[in-house]
């Protein structure tokens, strides 16, 4: 094992001194409101008040290599998961023991299994994904020579892939602008050439309005499903604004599960309609936990979406496709073949980016990764079939969850080798938070956006269109900024 430093430089010297730093904070606030880099308040929700989102100062430096491997990859990563959400076989038999004790997921399952049986009404599906990955500092072989050269990382892993309400496509790129406009006011605008480019927010609703072309319906709208209380109000609505203002011929509606449920039916077609709107296009930034669906309604509201002939974003396929367990059969390397062929370099590159992935079912090995968890829990993450963030078990708390739990409850679960990502420092600023705030230590995490359209049997569109970086204190396990945790960030390209 090399034993690198683990620490990436700045893109700035620091500390800063405390009267320039309170200085730009306190314009940095100001413009992260005024340019909708915010969010609703949690603790003290009102519909007519925002604050700021939690953001670094500064970007975070992260390896120009890196950032471009995982650009260029992610059409791959596309390609692959739009594969496995059209092989009902691989799901059904993959989830089969999810299915049995994982509540969520059964009700998910029943919904694919209702579509299959009665035939898919709509063959298309769009895909708007987000591969989540992170710097990884534990390196050997080649990998490792390349960490003795930089000093502070050895590759990078996938945490996961979202494939249902990939956030971030609006306040990802905001953060770029919002750090530009600091490196600026602290006489570094000769460094914004190192902060790539970013068109998540274009990227995602120009995918959006494809789909929307390729139904060839001029009078329908494309429908977002969102929370029946949105605090993530400004990432959802500039896609809206911009898909109104750069396409004012196509009409987005907003619409809860408990709405749809209300006002929704099937055409004579099986349009979706919803009150006098049809939509053509679903767009989902909801329906991914448990919590969005309050009875029996809002699941009436999903299986009425999967039977109309709109194009889903994401289809209940698609939504499979994205759970855990369904990626941690992903590494095992036969199957991969059976979405990729017998393409030797593309088996190489995916498996390149997989940290360990383990199943805890009895018939699968679970005994034994069990086992690895216990004696080693520190290495290890456990992760239900859940989105949203809030939900791991993260090293000491690993072996009090894993003795709780019964044999068939752990199917429920998957078993993750743990990244260690490098360190790097900077000021975090958080609503009501210290001013001026502390030189802090930090972790981050890349996502990568890609947008995929297409049948079982042909891709029609298929790009990597932006990216967003989200960054969280070194001491901290979760990292969600709608959770919380975590703090929007950018790059900074680093040779």
């Amino acid at each position: 094992m090399c034993t690198p430093s683990k620490t990436l430089q700045s893109c700035v010297p620091f500390p800063l001194d405390d009267a320039l730093l309170q200085e730009v904070v306190e314009k940095a606030k100001d413009w992260a409101i005024m340019h909708g880099a915010a969010m609703r308040s949690k603790q003290d929700f009102n519909p007519d008040a925002l604050l700021f989102a939690p953001f670094i100062l500064t970007p975070s430096s992260f390896p120009r290599k890196e950032f471009q491997k995982a650009v260029e990859l992610q059409p791959l990563l596309n390609e692959l998961i739009h594969a496995v959400a059209h092989d009902s076989q691989f799901l059904l038999a993959t989830l089969s023991s999810t299915e049995k004790v994982d509540e969520f997921t059964r009700a998910l399952i029943a919904i694919y299994r209702t579509v299959l049986d009665e035939g898919i009404a709509q063959p298309l599906s769009l895909g708007l994904l987000r591969s989540d990955l992170m710097l990884e500092t534990r390196c050997d072989n080649d990998c490792g020579e390349r960490a003795r050269a930089i000093n502070a990382y050895c590759c990078w892993k996938q945490v996961e892939i979202n494939t249902i309400a990939s956030g971030f496509g609006h306040l990802g790129p905001s953060s770029k602008y919002l750090q530009s406009y600091i490196l600026s006011e602290l006489g570094h605008r000769e460094k914004l050439v190192n902060l790539p480019d970013n068109k998540a927010l274009s990227g995602l609703c120009d995918a959006m309005v494809e789909a929307w072309k390729l139904q060839a319906r001029p009078s329908a709208a494309i429908l977002f499903v969102v929370e029946n209380v949105t605090y993530n109000i400004c990432d959802q609505r500039f896609h809206e604004f911009y898909i109104r203002e750069t396409y004012p011929h196509v009409a987005v509606v907003r619409r809860t599960l408990t709405q749809i449920v209300e006002q929704g039916r099937l055409g004579p077609g099986k349009e979706l309609l919803v009150g006098d709107v049809e939509a053509s296009v679903v767009y989902f930034r909801a329906g991914y936990e448990p919590g969005h669906y309050f009875g029996a309604g809002e699941w009436d509201a999903r299986l009425l979406i999967e039977r109309s002939v709109a194009i889903k974003c994401p289809s209940i396929q698609y939504h499979l496709a994205g759970t855990k367990k369904v990626q941690q059969a992903l590494a095992k390397p036969d199957v991969l073949r059976r979405f990729v062929g017998d393409d030797a370099p593309k088996i190489e590159a995916i498996r390149d980016i997989f940290t360990g992935l383990y199943s805890l079912d009895r018939e699968e090995g679970g005994d034994e990764a069990v086992a690895l968890a216990l004696a080693d829990p520190e290495r290890y993450v456990l992760k239900p079939q859940r989105e949203g963030g809030g939900n791991n078990v993260y090293g000491a708390d690993i072996p009090a969850a894993l003795q709780a739990m019964s044999s068939a409850e752990r199917s429920a679960w998957i078993l993750m080798e743990r990244i260690f990502p490098p360190l790097s420092t900077g000021y975090m600023v958080r609503p009501n938070g210290p001013v001026p705030p502390p030189l802090v230590q930090l972790v981050s995490e890349l996502g990568i956006f890609g947008a995929i359209i297409g049948s079982k049997d042909k891709v029609l569109y298929n790009k990597q269109i932006g990216h967003m970086l989200r960054t969280k204190l070194s001491s901290s396990n979760e990292g969600g900024v709608a959770a919380g945790s975590g703090a929007l960030d950018s790059p900074y390209l680093i040779d």
